[in-house]
């Protein structure tokens, strides 16, 4: 058997996001991707990826690996399985990888951003990788909240009630807030996030820029994990995952 290793873009508007599921309302990435393996190569194949991305987030760089027992070169695949899949998911690189690898186990970084328009006009054709608030945002206080952010911190505080992850602790490399236009991008890496934890903490950023919350408190909330009611999830829409680093 061969260890597939393909990296993945896709508009994640229109899916229950990556994970397969039984009864789900609509299709997910893992399942459309499994659809197109079963369809080239004849044989069910289990597509494990680096990490769940939640409905309607976006990837430029999502790493998965999948087993197959097919003889066709890494390029053919490459092109076969875009051929079977929906336009809004692309396969941009396919290679063989070493038995071990693993997309989730053996990754050691990830790199996401998140995309806010901030103009009093709203956008007609990114209106479904941003997130639009026209009033306007201190940025400057935003980012002095954004400095907190990197270290290894206790995150439960910016993670879903649901996580069944029992370790919260996660060390985050870089956060950073950049004016580009437009947008404000929030880009942050890490060894790791927790279920909505970007969104939480984006969400919590805006909260900062609109005078709801300070830079202090924002701190506050990192470091003691107590989930107050400025702490927000932004909605899905804005954020990408960028890559992943192994």
């Amino acid at each position: 058997m061969r260890n597939i290793k393909i990296t993945v873009e896709y508009d994640g508007t229109d899916y229950s996001g990556w994970q397969r599921q039984a009864n789900g309302p609509r299709a997910t990435i893992q399942q459309k991707l499994e659809e197109a393996i079963l369809k080239v190569t004849g044989a069910h194949s289990a597509v494990h990826g680096s990490g769940r991305t939640d409905a309607g987030v976006h990837a430029l760089g999502q790493v998965a690996n999948f087993s197959t027992s097919s003889v066709m070169k890494s390029d053919t695949l490459l092109k076969a399985l875009n051929s079977e899949l929906p336009e809004d998911i692309a396969v941009k690189s396919a290679d063989d990888a070493p038995p071990e690898f693993h997309a989730r186990v053996s990754a050691k970084k990830k790199t996401y951003f998140y995309r806010i328009l901030n103009r009093p006009s709203r956008a007609a054709v990114e209106r479904k990788t941003c997130w639009f608030i026209p009033a306007r945002l201190d940025v400057k206080a935003m980012k002095a909240a954004c400095e907190l952010i990197p270290g290894e911190h206790d995150f439960k505080a910016f993670c879903h009630a649901d996580t069944k992850t029992r370790n919260t602790v996660r060390t985050v490399f870089s956060a950073t807030l950049k004016r580009r236009g437009g947008f404000i991008v929030f880009f942050i890496e890490a060894d790791g996030f927790l279920k909505r934890m970007v969104r939480l903490m984006v969400g919590t950023l805006v909260s900062v820029g609109r005078g709801k919350t300070d830079p202090d408190e924002f701190g506050r909330i990192l470091k003691t994990g107590e989930k107050t009611g400025d702490v927000t999830a932004a909605p899905p829409q804005g954020l990408f995952l960028e890559k992943v680093i192994y």
